[in-house]
C-alpha cells in the first residue's frame, strides 16, 4: 500500500506496522503528530496497543520500560527539551537492557527558543548506550522504524530513530507501507526470556556491588559489537523481502574521488545533488553517508575513508568547545591508520537551528575542502551572517 505521508506520520506507520502495545507519549513541537497520528490509529483499532497519556516525557520513557520490562513491545517519541527532561531514564532504560524504540525529531536546544532542527537534542545524548540511526527520507523513516524493533530486540539494547524537524517531520512524501503479513514475518512477536513475572520471579534494577557492576557495562559494550552485525542483517533481511535497504553507511559516487564529504540526515539528499553538478564539471568529490551513531561503524568508515586526499564532515550540531560532534567521532577512528592513508578531517558547521543548507553552500565547502591548509582544518563554520 502507499500513502502520502510526512516523516512524523511515517514513524507513527512503522510503529503500527511493528505492531507496538504500548505508546507512552507526550506531545511537543515537532514531534507532536507522531503521538496523535498513532492517537487516531489506536482510535480507529488499527493497532491493538495501550495509549497511555502522561505528563512529561520523563514520564512516557518511565511508561515504556516499565511496559517493556513486563515483556510488552514499546514505543515513543519526543524532541529536543523533551528528550532532554528523559536523559536520566535514557539511561534506565539502556542499562536495564530494554529494547524501547524512540523516535526523536531533530530539534535545536533552547534558549534562543527554536522549533527548528538541528542535531544537538540527540548527539547530546550519544553516551546514555542507545543506538542511534540518522534518517534521510520519509520510507526510510517508516523502513527504520520497523528495523529498530528486530535490532533491539536482538541485542536487547534501545533504539532511537532521528528525524529532521521540518524537512522530514512536516514535509509529504509518497511512501510505502508493507503489508502486515509480511511485517510480522520479518518482525514476529516480542518474547523476551525474562520478564515482570509473579510466576518467574527475577530482580530488576536493584543495587549491584562493585564486583559485578563493571561487568555489568562490559557486557553492554558487547552487545553493542553485535548490534553493528544485527543492523547488517536486519537491513539485508529487509531488503529481501521488501525490495529496500539503507546500510549503516551509504557511499554515493566514491569510485576514485579524491576528495570525500560526510553527511547525515536530510542534508544527504541535497548534497547528492551537488556532487552530481560537481563531478560533471571534473571534481573529483563523493559522499558518504552516515546513518548509525552508535554503535559506531569504525570499520566501514576506516575502508572508505583511507587513502583519500581530503574529508570534509558536515555537522549539523556543534560541541561547544571542541567542535562538530561527526568529525569527532571520525578523526578518532581515523587516528591509528598510517599517516600516507589517513585523510585531513575538515569540520564543517552548518545549518545549526534550522538555518538552511543550500547547495551553494555545499558547493563552496567542496570547493574550500580542495584547497584550504591543512592546519587550518580544526573547525569551518558555513552560512554564517556579516
Amino acid at each position: 500500500m502507499q500513502k502520502v505521508l510526512t516523516g512524523n506520520q511515517s514513524a507513527a506507520w512503522g510503529a503500527m506496522c511493528a505492531k507496538a502495545q504500548v505508546v507512552s507519549a507526550y506531545p511537543i513541537t515537532p514531534q507532536t503528530t507522531i503521538i496523535e497520528e498513532l492517537a487516531d490509529i489506536v482510535a480507529k483499532g488499527l493497532l491493538d496497543a495501550k495509549f497511555i497519556k502522561v505528563e512529561s516525557e520523563h514520564s512516557a520513557m518511565a511508561g515504556c520500560i516499565g511496559a517493556q520490562a513486563a515483556g510488552a513491545r514499546t514505543f515513543t517519541a519526543t524532541s529536543s527539551q523533551g528528550l532532554a527532561l528523559m536523559h536520566e531514564l535514557l539511561h534506565w532504560a539502556a542499562l536495564a537492557r530494554l529494547p524501547v524504540v524512540m523516535a526523536n525529531v531533530n530539534r535545536a536546544m533552547a534558549p534562543g527558543w527554536s522549533i527548528w532542527t538541528d542535531q544537538n537534542d540527540s548527539l547530546a545524548q550519544r553516551d546514555t548506550g542507545w543506538l542511534q540511526f540518522y534518517c534521510e527520507s520519509n520510507q526510510e523513516v517508516l523502513d527504520t522504524t520497523i528495523q529498530a524493533y528486530k535490532i533491539a530486540e536482538a541485542v536487547n539494547l534501545p533504539v532511537m530513530l532521528i528525524l529532521d524537524a521540518f524537512f522530514l517531520s512536516h514535509t509529504y512524501e509518497a511512501v510505502d507501507i508493507p503489508g502486515q503479513e509480511a511485517t510480522s514475518k520479518y518482525l514476529p512477536p516480542y518474547k523476551p526470556s525474562i520478564y515482570l513475572n509473579v510466576d518467574d520471579p527475577h530482580a530488576f534494577g536493584g543495587i549491584v556491588p562493585q564486583d559485578i557492576y563493571m561487568e555489568f557495562r562490559y557486557k553492554m559494550q558487547l552487545a553493542m559489537d553485535e548490534a553493528l552485525i544485527a543492523a547488517d542483517k536486519a537491513d539485508d533481511d529487509f531488503k529481501a523481502m521488501f525490495g529496500r535497504g539503507y546500510g549503516v553507511v551509504e557511499e554515493y559516487r566514491l569510485d576514485g574521488a579524491d576528495y570525500v564529504l560526510v553527511t547525515s540526515g536530510t542534508v544527504t539528499s541535497t548534497t547528492r545533488t551537488v556532487i552530481d553538478d560537481l563531478q560533471e564539471k571534473g571534481h573529483s568529490v563523493g559522499l558518504l553517508k552516515m546513518k548509525m551513531l552508535r554503535p559506531f561503524p569504525a570499520e566501514k568508515v576506516r575502508k572508505i575513508l583511507s587513502g583519500r586526499k581530503r574529508v570534509a564532515v558536515l555537522d549539523r550540531n556543534i560541541s561547544v568547545g571542541m567542535g562538530g560532534v561527526w568529525s569527532q567521532e571520525i578523526r578518532s577512528v581515523m587516528y591509528h591508520l598510517p599517516e600516507d592513508q589517513r585523510p585531513p578531517i575538515y569540520d564543517y558547521i552548518v545549518g545549526l537551528g534550522g538555518r538552511d543548507v543550500t547547495p551553494e553552500f555545499i558547493e563552496e565547502i567542496a570547493l574550500d575542502l580542495e584547497k584550504r591548509p591543512v592546519k587550518d582544518c580544526d573547525q569551518v563554520w558555513i552560512g554564517l551572517k556579516e
